[in-house]
Order: structure tokens, then C-alpha cells, then sequence
């Protein structure tokens, strides 16, 4: 299956000394006696999963995750290839740290890693970091992720600066001074349980001026993990308009509402039908448990309707997973005080196709899209298709796999998942990078 391509077929598919050789009947008739095969009958075949939106915490936060530990949870996820954000200690706003994020990558990395540069020094948002230094030393996007350039005429030349070398701006958007230091989506529960508020309009008021920006400048500006009806609406009128914009989506933001937050009894009486019939399955949770705190928040049911809407108009065309891992001890505390986020690597891709393909709201080709060739057309990687003579950076997974996912089954370092417990269907069962096999899940999979 290779949307680039247009391709969904039975096919046989030939990889050799790192590339894809031939695909289809091409592929059957040029393959040596003496190939290493791989029977993967009834599986689908696809080009190598893209996440755009990865925390690695390399350099300066390696007691979160590493580069090791986070690529390995990307190649058990089924993805090949990640882009780390710049949110680290130093922050990656010199070419020097992003030249030691990618040789230590080559070491230690089991999947490509690409580079995401700063916008601001040290993200601060008070001065614009070195771009174009940073694109010579190899980052394919700029943004602050973690943090959101409050001066729109900062924001103006970084778009400028950005289209000048061909880079596009990811953004996080949120408005400090209307989410001041909410915790959790303002609405019902957030006055039930007692957190401080985080409006809806927080993160609209940022995509309009993104959207207002891009049509400006012209640069292709990309806001990160939509999580608001408003935004949703603000980028299908400016798409259909021409605007050189984007949005991706998380996996928890169209799976879970802020409902969540109260537990799981309060959870399944208000959103339970929300879930496509898997809530019977699920594990139970305590109120307040601080898994379900991210940024953005989760949000209403009317909110999470609209992100899937989005995702099945075409509206949204980029899924990732915003894997932000953080220490136990971190999580383990008080709702107000715990850090933002999840990881999320290793159970996107079945949330993705519970949520979205068995729902029917996406065919299996259009879930896939939106993590090959969408992600890697907005960064221009040579990436994201089978097409002949490309990296052999291919993913195996069964759409239709059914497994638990458990603490003991994670190879990230950190363990801050509010799906452990959760019965999941669909499955990547093999990652290949450059041709080589980084991670299976069954070794029958490999014959002489």
C-alpha cells in the first residue's frame, strides 16, 4: 500500500543493498534464488511511518528518554523515521546542538531521526535563533514546540526568514494570556472537578494568527496537535482559500475528552459511546490521575467530533503523536503541578486505526497517507513512498490485531501513558530501515 503511489495491491516487494528495487510483478520476476524472504501474507505493507512530532529529551533530559530508548519505541510503533523537537537542554538553537543530536542519533538511533530548530533563542520568543545557520546544519522545520511566539512581528520575520530557505514553521499555538495557567479544557469539568480553566480560544486565537501570517508571507506555516472545534474551522475556511497552512492531530485528542480527567466511572457515563464499543474493555482510573493532563488539554466531545471530522474531510492531513515522556516522580503528583503530556509512540497507530478505519471514517489508504506522504511532502524528506530507488524504509502492521498494551511492552524510558491496561486493535509487526529490520514482533516472519 503506497498512497504516493496510488498503489493497493497484492504485491511482492523487492529491497536490495538498502533500496526499494521493484514492486509488483517486477519485483516476483527479478528475485534471486537465494533471497532472504519475508512472508507477510494477510499484513499490510507500507511505506515507513513518519511522526513530524517527537520529544526525544536528548540533549540535557535523558533521565525522561533518550535517543535510544525513544527510536526504539518509535520502531515498535511502526515508525521509521521521527523529527525531535527543540524543547531540550540546551535547546537546539545553534548548529552545534543539532550536529550532536544527529551524530549521536547515527550511533545510538534504530530509525532516522530528523532535526527540528529552534524559532527563538533558547525558545524564549525574544529573538529570532540563527535559521538560516540551522538549515545548513540540517534541520527540516523550525518551532518553539513547548512554548508559542507571543510577538506576532517576532512570529512575521521568523515566517519570512523560514521561506527564504525553504523551511516550513511548526507552531504551537497557544495564547499565554488567555490560557494563563489553566490545567485542563474549560468547561463542565474543569468547574466539577475544581482546575484552573484552559479556553478553547487559547489555541484558536494562534491559529488565526498563523493563518493571517502565512497569507502574508507566504510560508508554509503547520499548527501542531489541534485539539479545538474553532481551530478546525478557522484551517478548512483558510485551505479552501489557498493559504499555504496545515494541521496534524494527536491520537488522544480524538480518542479521549476532558471527561476523562473526573475517571473512569464518571467517564463512560458521560463519553462511553464515544469510543467505538471498546469502553467494556477498558481499565478503571482515579479522578484527577495526571496521564490525562496534556498540552493542549483534552477537550469536549464536541471538540474531539470535530478533529475526527477534520481528519476524515482532509482537513487535517497529518497524525503524530506529541510522545512527551516525563519522569514518574514528575507525574506523580498533585494535577495543578504535574507536567504536561503523554508518550505516545508506540500506541498511535492502533488508536489511529480504532478511531479512524475500523469507524469507517477513513479508508486504510487515507489513514496511511497521513503518516507517509503527507508528513513528508511538508518537509520535503525523500521519504514516505516504495517508490523504486528510495530508502527501503518500509512498515509491516495487521490492521486487524488485537493485543494489551502494558508497561512491560513499552521500550520507552518513561512510562507516562493513560492507555496501559487499554485492549487495542491494530498492530505494527515489523519495521525496516534502509532494509534493515530494526524490530519485529514475531521472528516466523523471516524465512531462508
Amino acid at each position: 500500500m503506497d498512497p504516493a503511489n496510488r498503489l493497493d495491491a497484492k504485491a511482492d516487494l523487492l529491497i536490495s543493498e538498502g533500496k526499494i528495487a521493484a514492486v509488483g510483478a517486477d519485483a516476483t520476476s527479478r528475485m534471486p534464488r537465494d533471497t532472504e524472504k519475508m512472508d507477510v501474507s494477510g499484513l499490510v505493507v507500507c511505506p515507513g511511518l513518519i511522526d513530524l512530532h517527537v520529544h526525544l529529551r536528548e540533549p540535557g533530559q535523558t533521565a525522561k528518554e533518550t535517543i535510544a530508548t525513544g527510536t526504539a519505541a518509535a520502531a515498535q510503533g511502526g515508525f521509521t523515521s521521527v523529527v525531535c523537537m527543540p524543547n531540550t537542554s540546551p535547546a537546539v538553537d545553534t548548529a552545534g546542538t543539532v550536529a550532536l543530536i544527529r551524530e549521536r542519533a547515527a550511533r545510538q538511533g534504530v530509525v532516522n531521526v530528523f532535526v527540528a530548530g529552534a524559532i527563538s533563542k533558547n525558545i524564549a520568543g525574544e529573538e529570532l535563533a540563527s535559521i538560516g545557520s540551522l538549515k545548513r546544519a540540517g534541520v527540516v522545520a523550525i518551532t518553539d514546540d513547548g512554548h508559542c511566539v507571543q510577538n506576532h512581528e517576532l512570529m512575521r520575520r521568523a515566517c519570512e526568514y523560514a521561506k527564504m530557505f525553504n523551511l516550513p514553521v511548526m507552531d504551537h499555538c497557544q495564547d499565554y494570556s488567555l490560557v494563563t495557567d489553566g490545567v485542563m479544557h474549560e468547561g463542565y469539568w474543569s468547574t466539577a472537578l475544581g482546575l484552573r480553566a484552559w479556553p478553547s480560544a487559547g489555541e484558536e486565537m494562534i491559529v488565526a494568527r498563523n493563518i493571517l501570517l502565512a497569507q502574508l508571507t507566504g510560508a508554509r506555516v503547520h499548527c501542531q496537535h489541534l485539539s479545538a472545534a474553532g481551530s478546525v474551522a478557522l484551517l478548512r475556511e483558510a485551505k479552501k482559500r489557498g493559504v499555504p497552512i496545515s494541521g496534524e492531530a494527536c491520537a488522544h485528542h480524538f480518542t479521549l475528552t476532558d471527561a476523562a480527567v473526573a475517571g473512569s466511572a464518571r467517564f463512560w457515563a458521560n463519553d462511553g459511546k464515544t469510543l467505538a464499543g471498546y469502553q467494556d474493555e477498558l481499565p478503571e482510573w482515579p479522578a484527577y490521575d495526571t496521564n490525562f493532563k496534556m498540552n493542549p488539554p483534552l477537550r469536549s466531545a464536541g471538540d474531539r467530533e470535530a478533529i475526527l471530522e477534520g481528519l476524515a474531510d482532509g482537513t487535517i492531513e497529518i497524525l503524530g503523536s506529541d510522545h512527551a515522556p516525563h519522569c514518574d516522580f514528575e507525574k506523580q503528583v498533585e494535577f495543578d503541578y504535574a507536567p504536561f503530556g503523554i508518550i505516545g509512540l508506540e500506541t498511535e497507530l492502533a488508536l489511529s486505526l480504532m478511531q479512524l478505519y475500523h469507524t469507517k471514517r477513513l479508508s486504510l489508504p487515507e489513514l496511511v497517507a497521513k503518516y507517509t506522504v503527507a508528513p513528508a511532502h511538508l518537509l520535503n524528506l525523500p521519504k514516505g513512498t516504495l517508490s523504486v530507488g528510495v530508502d527501503a524504509d518500509v512498515t509491516v502492521f495487521n490492521p486487524e490485531a488485537e493485543w494489551l498494551f502494558t508497561p512491560e511492552k513499552s521500550a520507552s524510558k518513561s512510562k507516562n501513558s493513560p492507555f496501559f491496561g487499554w485492549n487495542l486493535k491494530g498492530k505494527a509487526v515489523a519495521t525496516l530501515v534502509g532494509g534493515k529490520k530494526v524490530w519485529t514482533e514475531n521472528s516466523e516472519l523471516v524465512t531462508a
